[in-house]
């Protein structure tokens, strides 16, 4: 614990800063003395004098020609005294004035107003992720605790080119707002890096970064180890998903795996696999990354829901995810939750959606599973108007928040016109950090409301009604909720289904939704109403019911 002094010096009566510095530093457990504004140097020296501080914060933020005369009276009074030289001096400022102070040996930091809250959060805290740190920084769970309660914020970034998205990821390194890099491969990377020979040369850049060889994720990696040494994840491949996952690992420390259960197969069409067989595959690329103790991140939920999935089949395949996650020994898992889809959804209905998700899946934690929130605004619900779309991009913020994320994934504003450049990624990263700076420390108890309260339960008691379908469906199976044979079936026989799934040979495709009062719900065409989960698979199964009964 250390003791801090702060004052605004000379005649500057700005004192917003130094207030909230010490504010910060009191809720990281230590002591302050505020002296106020106006404080003279010989004011300040005596008052250090007859106190025990030994960090002194002094603010300035009038013109900064006269700012010289303070600082050369207390460089003065420093040199001639050995006690004032062993205090840890800090400096705020605006930043004309701060360039000023940068001048002055005796400072440790200087604060120029463009420092985010994490910044200064991190300085209070000894760790400023330098290279001395870089072993530490790599690790993803240390980095939120270090953080803590500001969440990290993680960006999509590739480029058709290898080399502009290499000067892409020095450039978002450097500007310091980005803390995962979760760098985008093209789809000829993910599904062939290891049999070139299938790919379509067309193709290359399409989606993504090409990447052709264990030395370009290794350049990825080098050309992030500046500015704050963003961790870097990638997204996992399709084929050979073990060995593209040991790549991952050696080549770029992958801060967490993404891997979907029920996807990147024949059903979305990213790779030849079937649905059990790539779910059984899935399962075991979990365990593995469970026994090399990497974080796991499930990508299901918004798969359905992207699909139009009504919200309890979203919910039920969120507390799936998880747990099929946990049974498969992974120790911290992260759960993503993807605001604004379908983008018509109301805000208090997906706040309800988001909620009934995380009672869910965090129903699961004990000892040896730990759940991060990470949130991220809906990749449909960005207009192509890009003003418009940066106002889209903090509202799904500010409704984010309200859950309390360890992670935001941070949705460029410029993706629904094209992939974000680099300039673009560090804009999106700021937008994000202004409503977080805005937000973090008291918002409106938005998950209190009764509406979302209500819509929260009813969702809860849905989603378990479709689980526990699932198991009463399935006896012969040990456990249902983890058996792919099981779940494909599900699929097949429409339990778990989209709209957009119709026509698909591996799917039913006949479920029906409408957004109805803000919520996407399962809708029967005929009788124009919305139906329960009760109602839409007593529909859905009373063919095989009635058969049985028979």
């Amino acid at each position: 614990m250390k003791q801090y002094l702060g004052a605004a010096i000379g005649t500057c009566v700005h004192v917003g800063g130094i207030v909230n510095f010490l504010r910060l530093a009191e809720e990281e457990g230590h002591q302050t003395q505020f002296l106020g504004a106006a404080v003279s140097i010989e004011v300040l020296l005596k008052t250090i004098a007859v106190t025990q501080a030994n960090v002194i914060c002094i603010g300035y933020r009038l013109t900064p020609e006269t700012v010289i005369p303070l600082l050369d009276q207390l460089q003065k009074a420093i040199e001639a005294d050995q006690e004032l030289k062993a205090l840890t001096w800090v400096f705020g400022g605006t930043k004309p004035v701060a360039e000023v102070a940068m001048g002055y040996d005796y400072f440790q930091k200087v604060f120029d107003g463009t420092e985010d809250l994490d910044d200064t959060i991190q300085y209070l805290r000894g760790s400023q992720l330098k290279r001395g740190a870089q072993r530490e920084s790599e690790n993803l769970i240390d980095r939120i605790r270090g953080k803590s309660p500001y969440p990290l914020l993680r960006h999509h970034f590739g480029l058709p080119s290898l080399e502009d998205t290499l000067q892409g990821v020095k450039a978002i390194a450097e500007a310091k707002v980005l803390d995962i890099i979760s760098v985008g491969p093209d789809q000829n990377t993910q599904e062939n890096y290891f049999t070139p020979e299938k790919m379509n040369q067309a193709f290359n850049g399409a989606g993504g970064v090409p990447l052709r060889k264990k030395e370009d994720f290794e350049a990825l990696y080098h050309h992030a180890q500046t500015g704050n040494y963003p961790l870097l994840r990638c997204y996992s491949g399709t084929q050979e998903i073990f060995r593209f996952a040991s790549l991952l690992q050696e080549a770029l420390h992958n801060a967490w795996c993404a891997v979907p259960l029920c996807w990147y197969n024949v059903l979305d069409g990213r790779g030849p696999r079937p649905v059990a067989q790539s779910i059984a595959e899935g399962q075991q690329l979990m365990k593995w990354h469970g026994a090399h103790h990497i974080p796991i991140e499930v990508n299901e939920a918004h798969h359905w829901s992207l699909r139009d999935a009504h919200d309890t089949i979203g919910v039920a395949m969120a507390f799936l995810g998880a747990y099929n996650a946990k049974k498969m020994g992974v120790g911290h898992y992260i759960a993503q939750y993807m605001f604004n889809v379908p983008p018509a959804m109301h805000h208090q209905m997906d706040l309800a959606k988001m909620l009934a998700k995380i009672q869910l899946i965090e129903s699961l934690e004990d000892d040896t599973f730990t759940v991060y929130r990470q949130v991220r605004a809906g990749l449909a619900s960005l207009s192509a108007d890009l003003d418009i779309a940066k106002g889209q991009l903090a509202s799904s913020t500010y409704l984010a928040m309200a859950i309390r994320p360890h992670i935001i994934h941070v949705v460029g504003f410029s993706e629904a016109d094209h992939a974000a450049r680099p300039e673009e990624v560090i804009e999106s990263c700021k937008i994000v950090r202004g409503v977080v700076r805005s937000t973090l420390h008291g918002m409106v108890n938005m998950p209190e409301h009764p509406s979302v309260l209500q819509r929260k339960e009813e969702l809860v008691r849905e989603a378990l009604y479709l689980l526990d379908t699932l198991k009463n469906l399935y006896p012969e199976s040990p456990d249902p909720w983890s058996d792919p044979m099981v779940l494909s079936d599900a699929i097949q026989q429409g339990i778990i289904d989209a709209p957009h799934l119709r026509g698909n040979p591996h799917a039913r495709g006949a479920l029906e939704t409408r957004i109805i009062d803000g919520k996407c719900l399962a809708y029967d065409p005929q009788l124009r109403k919305p139906l329960t989960e009760a109602e839409r698979l007593d529909q859905l199964l009373k063919p095989s019911r009635e058969f049985e009964t028979a």
